[in-house]
């Protein structure tokens, strides 16, 4: 039986230093903080933690750091590739070493692929590696450029591979989803990947997701949740604008760099991302800081736990 994942799946940034190194040291109180917020689980290594800017021997470090985290109850699932299959096995290898629930696997979107039956080929070959622990497909069309089926990705893994746990979506098919969703009535874990539009995927049947806001306003989308779940649609529409004011705020900063502002603002300086992201100046941020205000973002953001130790 698939273990179907029901909550939120934050996607951590990765830390840096000021040198743009690796700054690990922070990860365990990360991990803490995430637990602490009703966080379900993390999603590392993902576009928000910069998986793509990272070397390989990178990759491994920040993999080992979260797996070496005490909380017990938070899920960790590793994304792993990628353009070489090869690598993304070895890594699976290393994550499921260091008891990680599932991997996700990225496209290959340099020798870009257009058949679900080679994307299922691939999923098959990481999933030999590591026969124990879960698989899921990391679909982003928006950032690899390949734009597969989804309904034909399940029909070419359904019954084929046992550790095939479901679908990370992010995209905004949402007839595909609702699809995917019920594919083999309900066999499989679809979970929701844009945060901006997480009430839109519960209306179609979403019970768990993957996202960067997650990280820094839990809060909002705990309340959101909840008034969904009570049949108070007119509730969680007003949670739901509160998230689109946040996501407003990337735009406007430039992009995904700007969650790292958010984490400093709510208390983990994350330090800044790397090229080719372009991080906000100082005068950006203090600009940033005035508009968090104006949404009332401290009001709903994630909480840092008051006592923490190694």
């Amino acid at each position: 039986m698939i273990q179907k994942i029901e909550g939120l799946v934050a996607a951590p940034f990765t830390p840096m230093h000021a040198d743009g190194s690796l700054n690990l040291s922070i990860v365990p109180r990360y991990a803490k903080m995430l637990a602490h917020n009703g966080i379900k689980g993390a999603f590392v290594v993902g576009s928000t933690g910069e998986g793509v800017s990272l070397t390989y021997e990178e990759k491994r470090a920040v993999i080992e750091a979260w797996g070496c985290t005490s909380e017990k109850d938070l899920l960790k699932i590793a994304m792993v590739g990628g353009n070489s299959v090869a690598e993304m096995q070895q890594l699976a290898q290393l994550a499921a070493e260091c008891g990680y629930h599932a991997v996700a696997i990225l496209a290959p979107h340099y020798f870009k692929i257009n058949s679900a039956e080679t994307l299922a080929q691939i999923c098959r070959e990481v999933g030999q590696a590591i026969p124990n622990t879960a698989v899921y497909f990391y679909h982003i069309p928006v950032l690899t450029g390949v734009n597969v089926s989804m309904v034909q990705l399940l029909e070419n893994l359904d019954g084929q591979m046992s550790n095939f746990a479901g679908i990370k979506y992010t995209h905004h098919d949402m007839m595909e989803y609702n699809q995917c969703l019920n594919y083999g009535g309900g066999t499989y874990d679809i979970l929701w990947g844009w945060d901006e539009v997480f009430l839109g995927g519960m209306a179609m049947g979403a019970r768990g997701g993957v996202g960067s806001t997650f990280n820094y306003a839990a809060p909002l989308y705990h309340h959101l949740i909840a008034a969904f779940d009570a049949g108070d649609l007119t509730e969680a529409r007003r949670w739901q604008e509160k998230s689109i004011a946040i996501v407003n705020l990337l735009g406007k900063y430039g992009g995904i760099s700007v969650g790292k502002a958010y984490m400093k603002a709510m208390g983990l300086d994350c330090g800044s991302f790397r090229l080719p992201v372009r991080t906000m100046s100082e005068g950006q941020y203090r600009e940033f800081l005035r508009d968090l205000e104006a949404i009332e973002f401290f009001s709903y953001a994630s909480e840092m736990p008051e006592v923490y130790s190694e």
